[in-house]
């Protein structure tokens, strides 16, 4: 087992160029927060949510020490977004925890090994079902930090299909990203979106089911081309390593039946079963939603334990991976404290409020089907700043309602703007901390990601303005 790949393989060097990425970004942010003018709207309590009132942009004092720049970090580990970073990172720390375990005693290669055999000959239909998977994860459960274990399963299984970590990536992280976007039954986008607007919770899905097919065609197309491409010429992937390809064949080998190891894919796939049947009732019952890191890291933390004891590990040497693993995700905490920190200092400086009013600004004296185009802007540059949806929800449709209704555009529409806004470019800014862990986790680094994915994102950027445009023009 010692000289076969490791299914959770934590490349250093990605993270290490993630982290420069993210120093270059606290720069920028630093930079901004001496440029642009410090203000800030009035907010209001209402339902137990802050919102912002519409005409109360006010100039104030603002800017950021440097000292308290350069600990930025740590600092908002203390403020309101704190409690949201530490439990990405407890979640993700519990994720590689339970994987290093259950890759260690070869539970996962046993698995994927079995998944292979029964798609050899069939490994298109299986990039279409796994996408399909993830798509619909995405589009009705609003998961996304929550798919992030599954994605060193869908890489591997990628190699051992004759592809690479791009293609994984684009069948898992990519695909729920696009269900996401789409959001016919999205609680965290469209959901919050339409009930802070006054619009009934997920009325519209009509036309946001035919976005989800014609994204879920555009993906499939677009991931068909480039497995065509990387079959006749391997060298032709981005990510290419001859090396790294021939030790993932060891997953086209059929291991032989073993008992014990039988019960341990058993155990595992009841407790992940579970934790995706929670995520799938969440859509339905609203008081699971603030719940499902915590209830999908439960579900892997029982799935590791079970199974690595039932494949006769041994619990000394479970603990002993488990802490191997958390260890390999310290890296990837720091990431994520790094990009959040660009919320921080702007935030603290009181320079995004000014970003939004000078948007309602530019909103004044153009059509209504330039203002949704502007919508799905806005939403797009604040995406690179506030990762979260539902706390982008409550910052922008306050602002977003009213000069939608004073431009005549359709509150439906200016949803629809705000799903694809903040969907899509998830799994493109360096600033989200779920696809640079999942980079982390794959070995793919971000400048190849981004040269790779940009040929999916500017086509899709395109099909969704025209979508908007349609959706405005039939007064959806």
């Amino acid at each position: 087992m010692e000289n076969q790949k490791k299914v959770l393989d934590v490349n250093i060097k990605s993270f290490i160029s993630s982290l420069v990425i993210m120093v270059a970004l606290m720069i920028i942010a630093y930079v901004m927060t001496l440029i642009i003018p410090s203000g800030m709207y009035e907010r209001e309590v209402i339902d137990g949510q802050e919102l912002i009132v519409s005409g109360s942009y006010a100039r104030t004092d603002g800017g950021i020490e440097l000292w308290r720049w350069i600990l930025s970090p740590f600092l908002l580990l203390g403020s309101s977004m704190g409690f949201t970073v530490i439990s990405i990172c407890i979640f993700l720390m519990v994720i590689g925890g339970a994987f290093s375990s259950l890759d260690a005693c070869g539970v996962l290669r046993y698995m994927l090994s079995r998944v292979y055999q029964g798609f050899a000959d069939k490994k298109y239909v299986l990039m279409i079902v796994l996408s399909l998977f993830f798509m619909l994860l995405g589009t009705f459960a609003g998961s996304f930090e929550e798919v992030v274990p599954l994605v060193p399963l869908a890489v591997a299984l990628s190699y051992a299909m004759g592809w690479d970590a791009l293609l994984g990536l684009g069948m898992s992280i990519l695909a729920v990203c696009c269900g996401f976007s789409a959001g016919v039954g999205n609680p965290f986008t469209v959901g919050v979106a339409q009930q802070i607007v006054g619009l009934p919770m997920f009325s519209g899905m009509w036309y946001r089911a035919i976005g989800f097919v014609v994204f879920f065609t555009a993906l499939i197309g677009f991931l068909f081309i480039y497995a065509k491409r990387i079959e006749k010429d391997p060298a032709r992937s981005l990510v290419y390593d001859p090396i790294k390809a021939e030790e993932w064949k060891t997953l086209q080998v059929a291991l032989p039946r073993e008992k014990r190891m039988d019960k341990a894919l058993l155990a595992f796939g009841i407790c992940i079963g579970l934790g995706i049947a929670v995520i799938i009732l969440s859509t339905f019952i609203k008081a699971l939603q603030g719940y499902l890191m915590i209830i999908v890291a439960l579900a892997f933390l029982l799935a590791g334990t079970s199974s690595v004891l039932l494949a006769g590990f041994g619990l000394k040497n479970y603990l002993r991976q488990f802490g191997k693993g958390i260890l390999n995700f310290i890296p990837g905490v720091l990431v994520i404290l790094m990009a959040s920190s660009v919320r921080y200092t702007l935030e603290y400086a009181r320079v995004l409020d000014t970003i939004l009013n000078a948007f309602v600004g530019v909103t004044a004296d153009v059509s209504s089907g330039v203002v949704v185009l502007l919508i799905y802007a806005l939403v797009l540059l604040m995406n690179f700043f506030i990762p979260s949806a539902s706390a982008k929800a409550f910052l922008l449709m306050p602002l977003i309602a009213p000069v939608a209704q004073l431009s005549g555009v359709s509150l439906q529409v200016a949803v629809l703007a705000f799903a694809f806004g903040d969907g899509f470019s998830n799994t493109f800014y360096p600033t989200n901390p779920v696809l640079l862990i999942s980079l982390g986790l794959s070995g793919v680094s971000y400048g190849k990601w981004a040269k790779w994915s940009l040929r999916f994102q500017l086509p899709i950027l395109a099909v969704t303005c025209i979508m908007l445009i349609i959706a405005n023009g039939i007064n959806y």
